[in-house]
């Protein structure tokens, strides 16, 4: 019997996958692997490598995922343009919801419903800033880059929209505002997730604290509020804490593997599979409105399969 995902985090936690990028840089993808010879159009790979894409898919559902995330982090309008996909917008999303989906479909005769997840990540400006460059783009222009990316992934099928790793909380209300309005177009009505990205301080790039983030959106129709990237499990804990003392709103918790380490120019995520776990397990012991774990920077699908060994095993009351 199909279950709606909203359904499935009232009976139990739900697993989302890890790390996008980095499992792709392991693959050590050359330039004539992206679309037109693009570097470092990741998102792009779903056309040019979509096995790349798939197995990534499936390395995480095999770990244990409940949920994977569309590789469209960076598939807004504005994005796309910078690599000449800014027309096929809608195209290009829906293509990628449907490659995730056709990976969970490999795994629904499992003994549990797997589910696709838009991700939607920033739209590479700030409205809220004053900077001739970042704040250029105008609230509607941004309203409708997100809308076609949303309008693509509901048409291509997943079961909840992501909006991640926000670090400008004007821009958030948008993308919420444009999923809504894509929703009411394909005629359509599936969860939104609203994550924001905070500092180890607890505040998003802009100085906007998790309260003030929290008040802003938390009536706007969404489904779910969590944190992702940005720091380690850790550094989100006194966050997680004011979120589940609100006793609102169901909490999606997805750090990084620790805060990054600079090894040799480049970012080192050293956080292990247990370690994440063992904080974790933590959470949702303490905090019962944890209702979706994962993880992001560093984390791998050994990560997973550690988290997934830890919801086996752990007595979690979620009523």
């Amino acid at each position: 019997m199909t279950q709606s995902f909203i359904e499935a985090i009232q009976k139990r936690i739900l697993l989302f996958d890890g790390a996008m990028g980095t499992e792709i840089q392991k693959l050590n993808p050359q330039i004539e692997d992206f679309p037109d010879k693009k570097d470092g159009f990741n998102d792009g790979l779903i056309l040019s490598r979509p096995e790349w894409i798939k197995q990534i898919h499936r390395n995480y559902l095999k770990a244990g995922a409940d949920c994977i995330e569309t590789n469209t982090f960076g598939s807004n309008k504005f994005k796309l343009e910078e690599y000449g996909y800014g027309e096929k917008t809608v195209h290009f999303n829906k293509t990628a919801a449907e490659l995730a989906r056709g990976v969970c479909n490999e795994f629904e005769f499992g003994e549990k419903q797997r589910y696709v997840i838009g991700s939607m990540g920033p739209s590479g400006y700030l409205p809220s800033s004053n900077d001739p460059d970042l704040g250029q783009k105008s609230l509607d222009e941004i309203i409708q880059a997100f809308g076609l990316q949303a309008e693509g992934l509901i048409l291509g099928g997943v079961d909840a929209l992501l909006i991640e790793t926000s670090q400008d909380i004007l821009e958030v209300k948008l993308a919420i505002e444009a999923c809504h309005k894509s929703m009411l177009e394909v005629n359509r009505k599936i969860p939104i997730i609203a994550n924001v990205t905070l500092d180890q301080y607890g505040k998003m790039l802009l100085g906007t604290t998790i309260q003030a983030a929290y008040t802003t959106v938390s009536d706007m129709d969404i489904d779910i509020f969590g944190l992702n990237c940005s720091t380690g499990p850790d550094e989100m804990t006194p966050s997680i804490r004011w979120l589940s003392e609100q006793e609102e709103l169901p909490i999606l918790v997805m750090p990084n593997a620790g805060m990054p380490q600079n090894v040799n120019g480049r970012a080192v995520y050293k956080m292990t599979p247990i370690q994440i776990a063992t904080k974790l397990g933590e959470f949702i012991h303490e905090f019962k409105y944890v209702r979706i774990l994962g993880g992001c920077c560093g984390t791998n699908p050994e990560h997973i399969t550690e988290l997934r060994n830890l919801l086996d095993h752990t007595a979690i009351n979620v009523s």
